[in-house]
Formats: C-alpha cells, sequence, structure tokens
C-alpha cells in the first residue's frame, strides 16, 4: 500500500505531564492511538514517516505569548517537547520531506491566550501559533488560515490573531452559551486592522454528521476559497464526539475523515478529546487515513449507529441559519469594517479571562492603534489576583517605522512603580525585552 499523499506524523504523548492521574488530559489519550496506528499496520504504509520532536526554545514562546513572570516559571520540559512535536510538523511540510503531516502531541494549546498567568482549558502555551510564528521567521509572508474544529472555541488563538489579516482563524464549535470558555460568538469579528478574518461559527448541542459537513461546505470551503491561503492549518479538537465526557455533541470518526478529506489541510494539530478509548483511536486513524489520501470508508467506532446519531430537523435548520449569517458578514466585511472604526484612532478591548486548572482570575485591557501604514502597535494593560500587573507592548510583523519607533519609546518610558513587569514583542526584529 501506497499513500496519496506523503505524510508526516509526529508523536509525543508527554508522559511526565498530567493535570492529575485520572485527568481526562493524561498520556492515555495518545497512546490508545499508538496502539490502534501499530495494530492497523499505518507505520508499513509507503509515503508515511514518523519524525521525532525536537526541543522548543524559549524565544519561540516569547514570539506569542507574555508569559509571567517568564517562560521559566510557566512552562514544563513536556510543554517544550509538545511545542516541538509541533515545529517539527510544519517544519517537514515547509522543507519539503512531506507533503502534509500530524502532530499528535499534548499538552494540547489552543485556550492559551497572549499573557500567560498559568493553565486554563489544560494550555499553558498555544502549539499551533508558536509552531507558525518560528515558520515565519523563515518565510515571512505566508498567508495562513487555521480552522479549529475543536469543540470548545478556540479562545487563545483568537486572542493572538485577532487584530493580524494575513492569519484568517475559523473556528466552529458547540455554543458558548452552553459550554467552557463562553466565548465565540458571530459578533466577534476581528480587531480594526483584521476585521472580518476571525470567523466564529457556534452550533446548538447535538449537531451530528451532517451539521459539521453543511457548515465546512457552505462556509469554511467557500471562504477558503477567496482567502486563498498559502497554509491551511487543522487545529484538530476531537471533542465534538459522541462519546466524549465533557460535551455534547454527535460527530463520529468517519465524519471526522471526510472533513479532513475536504478540508484538505496541509497541517493537522492535535487539541482537545478525551473519550481516550471509545474515541480517539478511531479519529485520529480516520485523520491519518484521509491526509494520507487513503480509503477511510470503512472506520467505525465498535457502537456506531448511523440512525440513533442523525441529527434533528430543528438543529439542521438553526445551523443553516448560523450558516447564512456568517457568510453573509464575510461578504460584507469591508462595509461593516467601516462603519465599526469610522473615526477612531485606537480600539479598547477588555477582557476578564478565568485560569480554571490554577484559579487565577485576570482582569486586562488591550489597546489597538489604527494606523494608515500598517496594523498599529497593542499594548495590553494586565492584572492578576496572584499579585501581577504586566504591560505588554507588541509591535506587529508589518509595524511601519513610526509604530517602530512608538513601541520601543514606550517600553523605555513605562515606569516599574506602575507594573510588576514589562514586556517588548518586537516581530519586525525578532526582538523581546522584558523588565
Amino acid at each position: 500500500m501506497k499513500a496519496k499523499n506523503k505524510l508526516g506524523l509526529v508523536f509525543f504523548p508527554a508522559f511526565d505531564w498530567a493535570i492529575s492521574p485520572t485527568h481526562p488530559e493524561r498520556e492515555e489519550r495518545l497512546l490508545y492511538t499508538q496502539d490502534q496506528i501499530f495494530e492497523e499496520g499505518i507505520q508499513d504504509i509507503e509515503g508515511i514517516k514518523f519524525f521525532n520532536p525536537i526541543v522548543a526554545e524559549e524565544k519561540d514562546i516569547q514570539r506569542v505569548h507574555f508569559p509571567v513572570p517568564d517562560v521559566k516559571s510557566r512552562v514544563t520540559k513536556s510543554h517544550l517537547v509538545s511545542l516541538g512535536g509541533t515545529i517539527r510538523a510544519f517544519q517537514s511540510v515547509m522543507n519539503g520531506e512531506v507533503d502534509k503531516s500530524f502532530a499528535l502531541v499534548r499538552p494540547p494549546g489552543h485556550h492559551a491566550h497572549r499573557v500567560v498567568y498559568g493553565d486554563r482549558g489544560f494550555c499553558i502555551v498555544n502549539i499551533e501559533a508558536v509552531a507558525l510564528e518560528k515558520i515565519r521567521q523563515e518565510y515571512r509572508d505566508l498567508r495562513v488560515a487555521i480552522i479549529d474544529t475543536d469543540c470548545h472555541h478556540g479562545d487563545g488563538t483568537e486572542d493572538i490573531y485577532w487584530n493580524d489579516r494575513d492569519t484568517l482563524f475559523i473556528s466552529f464549535h458547540q455554543d458558548g452559551r452552553t459550554l467552557y470558555p463562553g466565548t465565540g460568538f458571530i459578533e466577534d469579528f476581528g480587531g480594526p486592522a483584521a476585521y472580518g478574518y476571525n470567523i466564529n461559527i457556534p452550533l446548538p448541542p447535538g449537531t451530528g454528521e451532517e451539521g459539521f459537513l453543511y457548515v465546512l461546505d457552505n462556509v469554511v470551503l467557500p471562504i477558503l476559497d477567496e482567502y486563498k491561503p498559502d497554509l491551511i492549518i487543522n487545529s484538530a479538537g476531537q471533542d465534538n464526539h459522541y462519546t466524549d465526557p465533557i460535551t455534547n455533541m454527535n460527530f463520529t470518526a468517519h465524519g471526522y475523515a471526510v472533513l479532513n478529506d475536504r478540508l484538505n489541510p496541509d497541517i493537522a494539530v492535535l487539541e482537545g478529546g478525551y473519550s481516550i478509548e471509545g474515541a480517539l483511536p478511531y479519529i485520529n486513524l480516520g485523520i491519518i487515513l484521509a491526509m494520507a489520501g487513503l480509503d477511510y470508508s470503512n472506520v467505525h467506532e465498535p457502537d456506531y449507529d448511523r440512525e440513533r446519531l442523525r441529527q434533528t430537523g430543528e438543529i439542521t435548520e438553526y445551523i443553516k441559519k448560523v450558516c447564512d449569517i456568517v457568510y453573509s458578514r464575510w461578504k460584507n466585511r469591508d462595509d461593516l469594517k467601516l462603519k465599526k472604526f469610522k473615526g477612531l484612532k485606537y480600539v479598547e478591548k477588555p477582557k476578564q479571562i478565568y485560569y480554571d486548572t490554577d484559579g487565577i482570575m485576570e482582569n486586562q485591557v488591550q489597546n489597538f492603534k489604527i494606523c494608515k501604514r500598517c496594523s498599529g502597535i497593542n499594548t495590553i494593560n494586565s492584572r492578576s489576583d496572584t499579585g501581577y500587573r504586566i504591560l505588554g507592548i507588541t509591535i506587529p510583523r508589518d509595524a511601519c517605522s513610526n509604530c517602530i519607533d512608538e513601541g520601543y519609546s514606550l517600553y523605555e518610558k513605562t515606569s516599574k512603580k506602575k507594573f510588576t513587569n514589562i514586556y517588548l514583542q518586537d516581530k519586525v526584529n525578532d526582538r523581546y525585552l522584558a523588565k
């Protein structure tokens, strides 16, 4: 048997990291998948290649995050290898070793915002964003689409790319009114430099294969056809599955395979999914076969029952209405942007973030400068109930000379009397400063 597409696989189950021995985010998430893959003989298929993860560096994290007080205090060795595994998956595609890659790594990352005080939603660092920004140091002009198919809204990835027009973020997920993290609504459409490029598609509990594929065919794929990304990344959460213990959806392993076949991502990165025995081995097998261009028609769970999992007509009609609204907003994004930001010089975005694993509450205000020449500098004024008050300054990749100067001036002039920590990310020159 030979794969139609050369596919790279990176495994890292993180044996020494778990929130607790019985927590759903633990090493068995990947060990059962590993057993299934070897049982099916995936390792013997010509064109499928396994890569070992590398170890990420502190600088890789600093391109994306403001870890408080620093990287060493927040990030474990397991996180550095999970990040490194994702980076290796990206590298294998970009340097032509394979056509596509799948990073089967943990801990996951899509709930990690730019500011990091601790663990939230089982995430500390955003593995897709860290890998992407490292790759962008070599391939600077990449136009990228991140499609988040996790059942939970990818609020961390949204936060990182909210004002980045070169990174289209589309998340379809269980409605935030019914599930953690309580975000991801249609109206959250992006920042002043990237309005329309942050797309949320909230779906009702009980959505099944029909609903997910309808969203893909009628919203996601048409938008991708218009956006024309250089790279498509699937933030491949698997907790939409009908057996997942912490969600309320009815997706299937076969449905995930069809989704990846039609989406045709260059890179997939494992995110959530906590039905360790009943779902993950079958979903991952389906995704691998689909990405490799192999037959996945016989991938089904032992208890699969199509009629039992069929979504109701009411859910179908609701999803169609949501899709019509979202796609209409995409088509009218330029007019909506003019109305929303007309006459403004800055945009403020207040936010309260709860770190559910560590019990930390953060209050922050982001400030986005509207610049005619670039995306404008961005600041985050953040305070946590652990005693930190920080200022994070970001100079975007496309910054003009005035915004670069303004960012450095603000960093140098801001007094430590007001803040415990002050940080500067200079994405133009790949520099990170902290005091």
